[in-house]
């Protein structure tokens, strides 16, 4: 699926040749290496261009960003898919509990991968399943995913610098202090392949800040932000603090009040990667936790 991008060239970027125009608009290394197999990629006011081309103000430039990642072989599955906000550069969805995001042994036409596709080509689209901010299995909520290779490269240094701010809502066990911030570096178990735990020797920095909003029954409804985006990074901290989530089936399995861990991507607030405009996208907070509190 091609992606046609249209920029006028403004005083400040008079002079610039076009390799660094496009790397001032997040066009990564990798796009720009893939681009050179497409002769007619780039043309300044409708006259092909290269590279080393020499802007000047006013002009027009005109990029065509064709697809050139191949296909994860991801099988398309019709599903009913929660649409929070789509145009032609991303993709916002509610990912509900129990689904799993990528496909894998075991799971390889119930993912969200899977309902992706099909609803991507059901309109004419095609393009690889991108992925940007990870949720679990179990974990509800929103989700982003870039359409073209523009958009994730963008929003994947977002991402990495920390500018994509991520709201969860939590029930813990126990009642938890008013709010508070938990600093405890995060690694993988020894001889396990998912399961993590606080490692203050070989732990990544792990900083998660939560707020108490209401208790019922012993637990606690909280609202986290992270400030970095360890796996498991949640569940981890909150254990390590004596406050694990019920359900929870690596970390904490006691069922007797949810049968998931109910944690939920609440919101998700980050700058278009395309536009520059700021967005702010909720995702419902799903039944089992409304009816809980």
């Amino acid at each position: 699926m091609d992606r046609i991008f249209t920029y006028s060239v403004s005083d400040a970027e008079n002079g610039m040749i076009v390799l660094g125009f496009l790397r001032r608009k997040g066009f990564s290394r990798h796009i720009l290496t893939a681009m050179k197999a497409d002769h007619e990629a780039l043309s300044v006011n409708g006259q092909k261009a290269g590279g080393r081309t020499v802007l000047t103000a006013g002009d027009c430039l005109r990029v065509r960003l064709q697809e050139t990642v191949s296909s994860e072989n991801i099988l398309p599955t019709p599903m009913e898919i929660s649409i929070l906000y789509e145009d032609e550069d991303i993709l916002v969805v509610n990912k509900p509990a129990d689904m799993p995001v990528h496909p894998s042994i075991g799971n390889y036409t119930n993912t969200l991968a899977n309902g992706i596709t099909a609803y991507l080509e059901s309109k004419g689209e095609h393009c690889p399943f991108r992925c940007i901010n990870r949720l679990d299995r179990d974990t509800s909520g929103a989700l982003i995913l870039a359409k073209n290779a523009l958009s994730a490269a963008v929003l994947s240094v977002q991402m990495r610098n920390r500018e994509i701010r991520r709201t969860y809502l939590a029930v813990v066990e126990g009642i938890t202090h008013k709010r508070g911030t938990i600093s405890a570096p995060i690694s993988r178990v020894a001889d396990s392949v998912i399961e993590r735990h606080v490692d203050f020797i070989n732990g990544e920095t792990a900083i998660t800040h939560y707020q108490r909003l209401e208790t019922k029954n012993g637990n606690s409804l909280l609202e986290i932000h992270l400030e970095t985006g360890r796996t498991h990074q949640i569940r981890v901290h909150m254990g390590y603090i004596g406050h694990p989530l019920p359900a929870d089936y690596l970390y904490h399995p006691v069922y007797d009040q949810f049968c998931r861990q109910p944690l939920h991507s609440f919101q998700l607030e980050f700058r278009h990667p395309i536009t520059g405009r700021q967005l702010c996208l909720t995702a419902p907070v799903p039944e089992d936790m409304c009816n809980f509190f």
